[in-house]
């Protein structure tokens, strides 16, 4: 390369580098096989990809060729120390012409016999999504062109590992949340229920969910929750509260000491989480629930022949954004022989174009006492119909059976 090359011949050199798209391989194979490539075009001896690891602010080897044990040996490099960590920090491209203790934190690269050096950032936008590097046995200085290159390169891997992510977070996500939402709700004499659960269109996948569980004498525990933000992190924070309420709910009888519990658990564990959720106790009779409140939307009761009602009950606190222990407050809400409570999350209600106040009026004034399955079709079919959700929708619709065996229903 001793000709300087303008912006033609590097488009030519990274499409060289980077050869025929192979749809087959997955994301390792495909680094794998372009950073060889790499070592072939650019007279190299190794060639690394570091994955950024936001949460630990670290870079993490995830392709290397030439010197694949800095893969095998799971390579880790802080933001801010070392060569990666220096061009992560300041997001612009490094060349090393001493490769040391003194200027890698790596003993593999010294220890390789590299004497060169050159690392580019990789970002899309303006998000920092690893580094990518080289090195040379050799002496030698990089040039321009080989800088401009390599960072060209770096920028295309940096979309291919998004989109990659984005696709893992997206499954992963999709999969927990199948795995924490009841397979199918529990049979439970005197009650019958029906649920739904729906991602958002514009959102996706989030911390929205229901569940049913069985307590020490025939009780019966009913909870909707909602964990603020999407993706991945909501839905394993939305777990983590999902298995601490149940533990919780065994030894309180008090569905208000539950939450306070859960609180003082997020505020000491999920730093920065929130979440709204409703808890409430069936008594063994059915006749009645002792429901709590943390920041969540009043359920609606119907009563059979009549309309329905939002329930009147203490919005206090969510969970983990108090400090201190807040006074948390139950309201009984009656169970009528017939009658339904549908409890919900907010993305049934809240639309740009509609109020979640003139939401929640239109849910209640649609809910009718009768069979579950046919009062959830009925409030999706109203509320949703056919337009996309714009945000997550969790729905559950718990019937208390009428005494004479029959129900009443209004259409």
């Amino acid at each position: 390369m001793s000709r300087s090359l303008d912006a033609q011949d590097r488009l030519q050199l990274l499409e060289t580098i980077i050869g025929a798209p192979a749809g087959h391989l997955g994301l390792t194979e495909l680094l794998t096989a372009t950073l060889d490539r790499v070592r072939d075009v650019l007279k190299v001896d190794t060639a690394t990809v570091l994955r950024y690891q936001a949460g630990g602010q670290q870079l993490v080897a995830i392709a290397a060729a030439g010197i694949e044990e800095e893969v095998h040996q799971g390579v880790r490099v802080a933001v801010g120390t070392g060569f990666a960590g220096r061009v992560a920090q300041d997001g612009v491209p490094v060349a090393l012409d001493k490769v040391d203790e003194t200027t890698v934190v790596n003993s593999l690269l010294w220890e390789r016999g590299l004497h060169a050096m050159l690392g580019v950032p990789m970002t899309t936008s303006t998000e920092l999504v690893g580094v990518l590097h080289i090195g040379s046995v050799a002496p030698r200085r990089f040039t321009e062109a080989e800088v401009a290159t390599l960072q060209l390169l770096a920028d295309r891997l940096a979309m291919a590992i998004q989109v990659e992510a984005l696709e893992e977070n997206r499954t992963a996500t999709m999969a927990l949340q199948r795995s924490l939402l009841p397979d199918r709700l529990p049979e439970v004499s005197g009650l019958g229920f029906a649920a739904r659960y729906v991602p958002g269109a514009e959102a996706g996948l989030g911390g929205d969910w229901y569940d049913l569980f069985p307590l020490p004498g025939d009780r019966v525990g009913v909870v909707m929750g909602d964990v603020s933000g999407h993706g991945l992190e909501a839905a394993v924070i939305m777990g983590r509260l999902r298995s601490a309420l149940r533990a919780y709910a065994l030894d309180c009888d008090d569905p208000a000491e539950t939450l306070g519990k859960l609180d003082r658990k997020a505020n000491h564990f999920e730093h920065g989480a929130m979440a709204t959720v409703a808890y409430g106790i069936i008594d063994p009779g059915r006749e009645s629930m002792t429901l709590s409140l943390a920041g969540h939307l009043p359920p609606v009761l119907a009563l059979p022949g009549g309309p329905g009602e939002l329930v009147t009950a203490p919005a206090d606190p969510p969970i983990g954004l108090t400090i201190g222990h807040p006074d948390r407050r139950t309201t009984v809400v009656p169970l009528p022989p017939g009658g339904v409570l549908v409890l919900y999350t907010d993305g049934l209600v809240e639309r740009r174009d509609r109020a979640v106040d003139t939401g929640m009026t239109e849910l209640a004034a649609t809910v009718r006492a009768g069979e579950p399955e046919r009062v959830c079709a009925r409030v999706m079919a109203t509320m949703i119909g056919s337009r996309p959700a714009q945000d997550d929708v969790a729905l559950l619709v718990v019937h208390r059976h009428a005494t004479d065996g029959t129900d009443v229903v209004d259409d």
